[in-house]
């Protein structure tokens, strides 16, 4: 008896003991072999274990790797290449595709670089061809693995599921790396709203992103077609949104207006997106800024010698005249007022370029003497300045009015603002550079840009406020101020004249012509409601006709002048003409632009100038910018200029072109010329 129950325990250990590989085989069907190295191993896992029917079946290629060891997500980073799988040799596979988890951020020596670590399992969706028969699988896999040195390896994982059966296989722990793949974000409450690239001398994408709940350690992963290098980010709240400011490198400039899959990681909770970046302000530091605060002043003092300016030459004059009834105090106080006027002038156009910029409008310095109602406005407040100081009318205000006005100083105000108004069109040494600054950055530098041009340009009038007894150094009233006013009025009738010329491109002559004689109308009109019209001031509207018919009539001619050497401004030609051994000189120019006139007739039209642009091998164009032109806003802005005049060089010497001053002279445009053609 005892030996028979010993034959019976010895048989069911036999039948357990046989029973084992199977019970392994059962547990094993659904899995390749590991392939195995000093690094750690990999497989090829199903989600079940036998096709039954399915049209679509998960697998999944398990890594287990030793600590410290990685491997890379499909956008590596800054080196390194990740899995990849190629299924020759499979059989009823229709295709596969790996789906890949939120990764981490590996950083080494400067070094950014994004994988996995420990263990993770690569999710696949596998097509079935055939969704009734056997699934053979054959993985040739191709990774690399790194720690402190990267080891590449291949290998072939075999698979093979049934038809029909039941078996142990790895749905659950495959579903858990799935669920770790980034969705849309919608689940998460997370969305990704913009994009924008900054230029500096640390330029950044800047990621705005919003969150239902707080984000406590953002990632992002960037995929781009370029070849660009994306940094760690750097995160700042604001308000409900996060901003991700992220490094760049390589080829950044080339991101605005091109895609972007962003994914984005926080903790347990991922999403990606696809994003199109827009180039925003360029990064500003404070060095920069103060360097260019001090270029802005510089400007705008220089602005008040500019041609523009010389129209308002009146108000100057006589609001700086000593007058017995004025004390040192009330000298002070006049000349805060035009000081105060200029700056606040400056501050409108600041917040106005601010916002049409933000807009995504065109912005440039003088713009708006391209819009022909602004023209007009001109010509009319000249002429009725101009009628004033001829005595043709006073407005009397109630003596209340008048009160208030006189303590407000809103009569030296109002001066200091049309002297802004009347200087727009300039563009000074020095200006050029602090509107391409101001204008190519964002809206707190723009109005910082701006404030100190107008404290520049008011400069005179603070230094007089400051020091009252400047203005005792100019002649005493006397009969002679009466005469400087007529004088004076002849100067603003003729810039009213010249705006009507620039009109007259623009709307036309006969329209222009109708302006013109409405003004003279005015100011005949008001000579005679005068009791006794003097006769200089009749003298003075007979001159202001005769200037206006030649004027308004014959336009300045556009891409005639010059002797005919001007051709059309085409900037798609300037490459193939350059390549071809040419000399290209661009001349950016306006009718409303005084200083490219006093450019043009001066420097331009001079002999020895001209001789240089019409040899062979130089083309000369001028680019007209009296009607708004994009094409021509574009290309200013290629150079970070806002405002005109602008001239620039090409040639084989210059190939990217070589920018000049706003203020030219024969040599410097000569010694261009031969600097551009690689003498």
């Amino acid at each position: 008896m005892k030996r028979f129950r010993i034959k019976v325990i010895g048989g069911l250990l036999a039948a357990c003991a046989a029973l084992v590989p199977l019970a392994a085989a059962a547990q094993n069907e659904a899995a390749s072999r590991w392939f195995q190295t000093d690094q750690g191993k990999v497989r090829l896992i199903a989600g079940q274990a036998a096709v039954d029917g399915a049209q679509t079946l998960m697998l999944g290629l398990e890594f287990a790797l030793q600590p410290h060891w990685k491997i890379y997500w499909r956008a590596p980073g800054d080196a390194g290449y990740p899995p990849s799988v190629a299924w020759d040799g499979s059989d009823n596979l229709a295709g596969a595709a790996i789906e890949w988890p939120a990764p981490e951020r590996f950083s080494v020596l400067g070094l950014e670089t994004v994988g996995y670590s420990g263990t993770v399992v690569l999710p696949i969706a596998a097509r079935i061809a055939r969704p009734g028969q056997p699934l053979r699988l054959e993985a040739k896999l191709d990774y690399l693995t790194c720690k402190d040195i990267c080891i590449p390896y291949k290998t072939k994982l075999a698979l093979d599921l049934p038809a029909r059966g039941a078996g142990a296989a790895f749905g659950q722990l495959i579903a858990r790396y799935r669920a770790q793949v980034p969705g849309d974000g919608k689940a998460e409450g997370i969305m990704l709203e913009s994009a924008v690239v900054r230029a500096g001398s640390a330029p950044v994408l800047e990621l705005r992103v919003r969150s239902a709940r707080p984000l406590t350690a953002p990632d992002a992963f960037i995929e781009a077609a370029q070849a660009v290098g994306f940094g760690a980010p750097v995160a700042a709240a604001e308000s409900d949104d996060t901003l991700l400011r992220v490094p760049l490198s390589g080829d950044w400039a080339s991101l605005p207006g091109h895609p972007l899959s962003v994914t984005l990681v926080d903790g347990t909770r991922a999403m990606s997106g696809s994003l199109t970046p827009v180039r925003g302000p360029d990064l500003v530091d404070l060095a920069t800024l103060a360097a260019m605060l001090g270029v802005a002043l510089l400007g705008g003092l220089i602005l008040n010698l500019m041609p523009c300016v010389l129209p308002v030459l009146s108000l100057k004059l006589l609001a700086a005249l000593p007058r017995p009834d004025q004390s040192p105090s009330r000298v002070r106080r006049g000349f805060l007022g035009t000081g105060a006027g200029i700056v606040a002038s400056f501050l409108v156009l600041a917040l106005v370029t601010a916002g049409f910029k933000s807009a995504g409008l065109a912005v440039g310095w003088g713009v708006q003497f391209q819009n022909p109602y602004f023209l007009v406005f001109l010509v009319a407040i000249l002429t009725l300045f101009a009628c004033n100081l001829w005595g043709l009318f006073e407005v009397p205000l109630p003596p209340g009015i008048a009160a208030l006005g006189e303590r407000a100083n809103l009569g030296n105000v109002a001066a200091g603002a049309f002297a802004t108004l009347l200087a727009v069109p300039c563009s000074a040494p020095f200006l050029g550079t602090a509107l391409g600054f101001a204008l190519g950055a964002g809206p707190p530098e723009i109005v910082a840009i701006f404030l100190a041009l107008g404290l520049g340009m008011a400069s005179p009038y603070l230094l007089v406020a400051i020091v009252p007894r400047l203005a005792a150094l100019l002649p005493r009233p006397g009969r002679w101020m009466i005469h400087l006013r007529r004088f004076l009025g002849l100067l603003l009738a003729a810039s009213a004249v010249w705006l009507l010329s620039v009109l007259g491109g623009e709307i036309g002559l006969s329209a222009a012509l109708g302006i013109g004689v409405l003004m003279a109308t005015v100011a005949a009109t008001l000579a005679w409601l005068r009791d006794r019209g003097p006769r200089w001031a009749t003298l003075g509207i007979a001159l202001l006709a005769a200037m206006l018919v030649p004027a308004v009539t014959h336009p300045p001619a556009k891409a005639e002048r010059a002797g005919g050497i001007w051709r059309d401004f085409d900037p798609g030609a300037i490459p193939a003409l350059v390549r071809d051994g040419n000399v290209v000189f661009v001349d950016v120019t306006a009718d409303w632009c005084l200083t490219c006139k006093v450019n043009e007739r001066l420097v331009l039209d001079a002999a020895s100038v001209r001789q240089s642009l019409e040899r062979p091998k130089v083309v000369a164009m001028r680019a007209d910018w009296t009607r708004s032109d994009p094409a021509i806003t574009a290309y200013l802005n290629r150079f970070k200029r806002y405002g005109i005049p602008f001239n620039a060089v090409y040639g084989p010497g210059a190939p990217a072109g070589l920018p000049l001053p706003e203020l030219l002279t024969t040599g410097m445009v000569t010694r261009a010329l031969a600097e551009a053609a690689g003498r």
